[in-house]
C-alpha cells in the first residue's frame, strides 16, 4: 500500500474550476479569452470574467496585461453589437432579443435613455446588465459612433483593468485561497449577479 494516498479527483463545480485553471495556462487561453470577450459584447450570454479571473489568478504578474487584452476585445465586440442595433436590427437584432428573452419594451427603454443621455453607456457597462444589450441599444439609438466608442472603452477599462486587474494584482493569493475554499458560494453569488442583470433589464427599463 502506498504511503501517500492519491488525492481524490475533484467533482462537479470543482472539476469545472480545475479545468478552467488548467485551460487558463494553456497556449490557446489568450485567444479563447479574446473570443469570449468579443462575443459577450455582441451576442454571447456569459461574461468574460469566467475566463479572465482564473487566468489572472493563474498568472498574477500578467493581471493588468490580461485585463487590457480582455478590454480590447470586449470593446471590439461592442462594435459588432452597435452594428447589430444600427444596421441589422430588423433581422439579427430582433432574433437575438427573442433568443435572450428580452422584451422589446426593454430595448425601447434603453434606446430612449441612450438617445437622451449617452453617458449612461459608461455607467451601465459597469453593472451586471448584459453588455450586449448596452451596445445593441446604443446602435439602435443612433448614438454617434465616436461617442459610443469612448464610453464603451471607459466602461470596459474600469471594469476589467481598474477593478478586477487591480484587485487580483493586490490580493491575488488571498483571492485565490478564498475562491478555492468558498467556490460554491462564489459561484452562486456570481450567478445571482448575472440573473439580477437580466431581471434589471427586464423590469427596470
Amino acid at each position: 500500500m502506498s504511503e501517500h494516498a492519491e488525492a481524490p479527483r475533484p467533482r462537479g463545480l470543482r472539476a469545472v474550476y480545475a479545468w478552467m485553471m488548467r485551460a487558463a495556462e494553456g497556449r490557446n487561453a489568450w485567444w479563447i479569452l479574446a473570443a469570449i470577450s468579443f462575443a459577450e459584447a455582441s451576442f454571447f450570454p456569459l461574461p468574460p470574467d469566467l475566463m479572465l479571473l482564473p487566468m489572472m489568478l493563474a498568472n498574477r504578474r500578467r493581471a493588468f496585461l490580461l485585463a487590457g487584452w480582455c478590454t480590447l476585445w470586449s470593446v471590439t465586440g461592442g462594435m459588432l453589437g452597435y452594428a447589430i442595433g444600427a444596421l441589422f436590427w430588423d433581422t439579427a437584432g430582433v432574433w437575438l432579443m427573442g433568443v435572450l428573452h428580452v422584451p422589446m419594451s426593454t430595448v425601447d427603454g434603453l434606446r430612449a435613455k441612450y438617445a437622451a443621455h449617452a453617458y449612461l453607456i459608461a455607467a451601465q457597462g459597469l453593472t451586471p446588465i448584459p453588455y450586449k444589450l448596452v451596445t445593441i441599444s446604443a446602435g439602435l439609438a443612433s448614438v454617434p459612433f465616436a461617442t459610443f466608442m469612448l464610453y464603451s472603452a471607459i466602461a470596459r477599462s474600469v471594469r476589467f483593468i481598474v477593478l478586477e486587474g487591480l484587485l487580483v494584482h493586490l490580493f491575488g493569493e488571498q483571492a485565490k485561497t478564498f475562491l478555492e475554499k468558498r467556490l460554491e458560494l462564489v459561484f452562486v453569488v456570481f450567478l445571482a449577479l448575472v440573473v439580477a442583470g437580466f431581471l434589471a433589464v427586464r423590469y427596470l427599463f
